[in-house]
């Protein structure tokens, strides 16, 4: 028989990729992490990780045996929720966001969801999607806003590459270039990146970083980067007050911009695709959640 003990170990040093990481995060010895791991692997008969001098790796037991923690963690949740509910006559659900979708989105659809379901317990977390996606998976989040540059989120159940959550696509979020109100360029009905070559920067994500300097490398140059902060809000106050301009999605401009000029990145520019992440079982809440997000993008 598995011990259930043993799984949270390997998710933990999967999570972590190493056993001292682990250990910190259960509060055990490095030690106590390694004999767990050990007998795990004995009792399956097949090696879960590979260790080398850079930390540990799964293998593909691992991997099998990570997904299967992870659905033993999400029952077990669910199982004292069910619990809970027994003793308190009311449901919880947990919702994780990343803060300028949380700012746009949720108010509205949580207020449409408490109004058709009086006796829920809303409990809300903010977090990146590489944060909150794990916690979706693990049962500790019943559904995460989450957004992706590289590409479209991957419609239904599985997100297309076992990931094991379902997906819902909610709307596109195009990146603008923010400038002062008084700068050269602000009366341009779209710009192509090059032409802010020598303009520096100020950005409001590290991932809009990493996404600036790819289509800044395309536009043939590199760019100077003077400041970056976690909160678009803020990088919009350094634009105002004329550190440098910015890239930022639509949904964290706000319906007025004082001081400041927001201008669309000419075609095809960077875009920010936002969905909705579950695990599949089509629990009715959840279900209720999605179709509200669904219908407040749609007023977007």
């Amino acid at each position: 028989m598995i011990d259930v003990q043993r799984l949270r170990v390997l998710r933990a040093v999967a999570e972590h990729g190493s056993f001292n990481r682990a250990a910190a995060a259960l509060r055990l010895t490095p030690s106590a992490v390694s004999q767990q791991i050990a007998v795990l692997e004995r009792g399956l008969g097949a090696r879960v990780v590979d260790r080398s001098t850079r930390g540990v790796t799964l293998t593909q037991a691992g991997r099998i045996m990570v997904g299967a923690a992870e659905t033993v963690a999400a029952e077990l949740e669910h199982a004292r929720q069910q619990v809970d509910r027994l003793g308190t006559g009311r449901t919880r659900l947990t919702v994780a966001t990343f803060t300028s979708g949380g700012r746009l989105l949720l108010p509205a659809a949580l207020a449409r969801l408490a109004a058709e379901h009086p006796g829920t317990v809303i409990h809300i977390r903010e977090g990146e999607p590489e944060d909150t996606l794990p916690l979706v998976r693990q049962g500790a989040v019943d559904l995460a806003l989450a957004y992706r540059f590289d590409g479209p989120l991957p419609g239904g159940p599985g997100g297309g590459s076992g990931s094991g959550l379902e997906w819902t696509p909610l709307m596109e979020d195009p990146l603008y270039v923010v400038l002062p109100r008084e700068h050269r360029l602000a009366g341009r009905g779209a710009l192509d990146l090059s032409e802010l070559a020598d303009e520096p920067w100020v950005l409001g994500c590290l991932r809009t970083e990493a996404y600036l300097r790819r289509y800044a490398s395309i536009a043939g140059f590199e760019p100077e980067v003077r400041g970056t902060t976690t909160d678009y809000f803020f990088a919009r106050s350094l634009v105002a007050a004329g550190i440098g301009v910015s890239l930022i999605p639509s949904i964290a401009l706000g319906p007025e911009l004082p001081g400041l000029c927001a201008v669309p990145v000419t075609a095809p520019g960077p875009v920010r695709h936002i969905g909705a992440a579950a695990r599949g079982g089509g629990r009715p809440l959840v279900t209720a959640l999605v179709r509200a997000l669904r219908e407040e993008a749609g007023r977007l």
